[in-house]
């Protein structure tokens, strides 16, 4: 299946939010909105687009602050882990596979950030929300819930094939967009040989990035 996405820079914490398109069917759907998600709207229009759906990555206020607005804009409900699409009838779960044009996407249930943080795959592009940054990982409240996106990184999205792209959900990386590959090479986060020094890293964090120079 052809696919196109459109990154956008709403506004917030460096917020990305997408528009994820079947060029062919003309049918898309829009990932995390949040501040300023009358450009997306835009932009789906002016290409032509029939938005089907818009998804939250999760329930943090930084991703949902704009569905109030895309309810007004498009007169649907957006979508959270645990809620169902009022039109497909689809529960947004783990391994839900979502229409589109002649094709599919499929949302993987990656907890950690928070419990209800999911990504979608939309052919080799990955939207991952803060479940995965270019370079580095989201953080967890305690060391003890650090097992939750340990598990989920390495069992779900460290497995996807090496050119899946990935679109995370901040502007915290040394650049917009990686792919999966990339990520596995080069993440600090995600190199780490088992949980112990996964962990361990995630708790020296801040001087690791000092050492290294990262921001």
């Amino acid at each position: 299946m052809m696919q196109r996405v459109e990154q956008f820079r709403t506004g917030g914490d460096r917020n990305f939010g997408y528009l994820a398109a079947d060029p062919r069917s003309r049918e898309a759907f829009i990932v995390a909105p949040s501040y300023s998600p009358e450009g997306i709207v835009r932009a789906a229009f002016e290409a032509g687009y029939r938005i089907r759906y818009s998804f939250s990555t999760h329930g943090h206020p930084d991703h949902i602050c704009g569905n109030d607005d895309i309810r007004r804009l498009r007169g649907f409900e957006p979508l959270l882990f645990g809620s169902t699409c009022p039109d497909s009838g689809i529960k947004v779960e783990d391994g839900a596979r979502f229409p589109l044009g002649n094709g599919s996407f499929t949302l993987i249930h990656t907890p950690g950030p928070t419990l209800d943080s999911i990504c979608i795959l939309f052919g080799d592009a990955l939207f991952t929300g803060d479940t995965l940054f270019v370079g580095k990982v989201s953080g967890t409240s305690t060391d003890a819930e650090a097992i939750t996106p340990y598990n989920a990184l390495h069992q779900k999205l460290m497995t996807l094939l090496p050119a899946t792209r990935v679109w995370p959900g901040h502007d915290y990386g040394v650049r917009p967009l990686s792919n999966i590959g990339t990520e596995c090479a080069s993440n600090p986060v995600l190199m780490q040989p088992n949980f112990i020094v996964f962990l361990d890293l995630k708790q020296n964090w801040a001087a690791y990035k000092r050492e290294h120079g990262i921001v």
